[in-house]
């Protein structure tokens, strides 16, 4: 996949999912600004990594739940790069608790961390993507969001998911006219936090059709073809990362 010329913003970018995201999308050419809140130490890290894969990486300390934060964040990457191409919202919150536990305050918590903040950083990048009549969009949800899974001890972070598949759909079917295409990915277990890639590659999963653990590169890697031309007709799609797991 060839992302050379594309500038892309990616949301909670500087550990995780989103750091094997921003490494993925500057290896095949992109430019890329890692948007982080408290992880500052780790974000300096990526950028200089991304440096040396020849990518204008750079990171934007934003809290993407507040409007204007998500708009200067956008906003500072078309400056810097002169044009917007990918938008990939990965930040998101996790949860465990049963729903009587559940305070109200950490409800909100949850939806807003894995839905305002896509909706805030989506519309302030859809008028960079218009301008170029074209642009990718991609969201992170998680295995069984697109069918409503629901699992006990996680109601709060399941049905934020179930609503970013909704969301992603809806951005397909407003934005496709412009050439925009909305899609998200749905992962797994991701194995690699706590061990080295190699480890969880070699860790068995028996929960999954291929038995072995994910990684957050599996994820990156389908991050990033959905950000080429290649997947330039595919829209509306929840692309299950999850070795067969929850089918």
């Amino acid at each position: 996949m060839d992302l050379r010329g594309r500038s892309a913003v990616v949301t909670g970018g500087a550990r995780g999912i989103g750091r094997a995201i921003c490494v993925e999308l500057a290896r095949a050419g992109a430019d890329v600004c890692v948007n982080y809140r408290s992880s500052e130490a780790a974000a300096n890290r990526l950028v200089r990594e991304l440096v040396g894969l020849k990518s204008d990486g750079f990171a934007v300390r934003a809290d993407v739940g507040k409007a204007r934060e998500a708009k200067r964040l956008v906003d500072t990457a078309a400056k810097r790069f002169g044009h917007l191409d990918i938008l990939v919202n990965n930040v998101g919150d996790f949860l465990v608790r049963t729903i009587q536990e559940t305070t109200e305050a950490e409800w909100r918590q949850i939806l807003d961390s894995n839905l305002t903040t896509m909706f805030l950083c989506t519309k302030a990048a859809l008028p960079h993507l218009r301008k170029r009549k074209a642009g990718r969009i991609v969201n992170v949800a998680c295995a069984g969001a697109y069918r409503a899974h629901g699992t006990a001890t996680m109601a709060a972070y399941y049905a934020a998911k179930a609503g970013v598949v909704a969301f992603t759909k809806a951005l397909a079917r407003e934005e496709g006219k412009h050439h925009i295409t909305a899609n998200a990915v749905a992962p797994g277990i991701i194995d690699d936090y706590d061990l080295t890639v190699e480890e969880a590659r070699t860790k068995p999963r028996s929960e999954f059709s291929i038995p072995r653990a994910e990684t957050s590169w599996d994820v990156a890697h389908a991050v990033a073809y959905l950000c080429s031309e290649e997947a330039g007709f595919v829209t509306g799609a929840v692309l299950n990362v999850t070795g067969g797991w929850l089918l």
